[in-house]
């Protein structure tokens, strides 16, 4: 067992994992009832690379996202009313409900946003790191991507960028095997996303991303090197999207049914929970965690239900940065 993990931080880590999980499920459902407007792309079976990473984290650091975000949005501490209220529209979210589901951000925990364009969070991020550099803060910035970004300007710009400047950027791709439709093996042309390090000269890993013990471990060691060196570095977390693309797309079509049996037994929730059982914690304190995740997650959809929509009067305000209308 990793030395950093007692039973209560394994428990506490199974909560956030499974606070994501419930969450995602239970907008999904909304979303198909009409309840939630919009597009959603859920992180099903992505939570352990969220929940171990941010969990590394200082409050003080920064976390640009994906247009799958929900879980990276909750890893870092965003509250799960306002989260709701955002997904619904509603004036209670975070950005008054004018982001929603790919372009919610929370600022007073340093989540820099979503985001519907593939590979933009990772400027954002360089930006933030290069900020912290200025102001010396000790703060490192954190940029969340998927593997099909990797193919994407974007992404060779930003890791040449915080290189070059040497910043304290910490790019993790989470590696579900699939941009949309396409498979990673048809898009990459080396075996991993992570070998691209060289290339850059920082240092880079590849962890497994259903195992949120062993990304927690990796997460804690590099994120310490960028902090202390001030330069940049490159995580692989290895792991797979239960649903498809988006709440319209099943993902059978174009991912065989055994494979995605493999990956189901591998989900890191079970797995956790597996571990807590061998360590001897009995059946009913894992179902309670479970339970208690649910009771939050209902909370929060009573909460955002009951709330209003935004005053239409209020449609031109906020939408720059520092103009609150005053």
């Amino acid at each position: 067992m990793s030395h950093h993990t007692s039973i209560e931080r394994m428990l506490e880590l199974l909560l956030k994992m499974a606070r994501i999980r419930t969450f995602e499920e239970t907008i999904e459902r909304l979303n198909r009832e009409g309840r939630i407007p919009g597009f959603l792309h859920t992180s099903i079976g992505q939570e352990a690379s969220a929940v171990g990473t941010c969990e590394a984290l200082t409050e003080g650091d920064y976390v640009t996202s994906t247009h799958r975000g929900h879980g990276h949005c909750l890893a870092k501490g965003a509250d799960l009313r306002a989260t709701m209220c955002e997904l619904y529209g509603k004036a209670g979210g975070q950005n008054g409900g004018r982001g929603g589901s790919m372009h919610v951000s929370d600022f007073g925990v340093n989540m820099l946003g979503a985001n519907a364009i593939v590979g933009a969070g990772l400027g954002i991020a360089v930006g933030a790191a290069l900020s912290s550099k200025f102001r010396e803060s000790g703060n490192i910035a954190v940029a969340f991507f998927g593997e099909g970004a990797s193919s994407n300007g974007a992404f060779h710009e930003n890791l040449n960028l915080a290189s070059s400047m040497g910043v304290p950027v910490l790019f993790v791709c989470e590696n579900n095997g699939y941009a949309h439709e396409a498979p990673v093996q048809k898009m990459l042309n080396v075996p991993n996303v992570a070998d691209f390090h060289t290339g850059y000269g920082i240092p880079g890993e590849i962890v497994d991303g259903n195992d949120v013990l062993a990304v927690l471990d990796v997460m804690t060691e590099v994120t310490d090197v960028v902090r202390s060196t001030g330069r940049p570095a490159l995580v692989e977390a290895k792991t797979y999207r239960h649903r498809g693309h988006h709440g319209g797309d099943s993902g059978r079509h174009y991912r065989p049914a055994e494979e995605i049996e493999a990956w189901l037994a591998k989900d890191p929730i079970l797995r956790l929970s597996r571990r807590l059982a061998e360590a001897g914690v009995d059946q009913g304190t894992i179902d309670g965690v479970l339970a208690d995740a649910q009771a939050e997650i209902d909370d929060a959809v009573e909460f955002a239900e009951a709330a209003p929509l935004p005053d239409p009067e209020s449609a031109l305000l906020e939408v720059y940065a520092g103009d609150s209308g005053e």
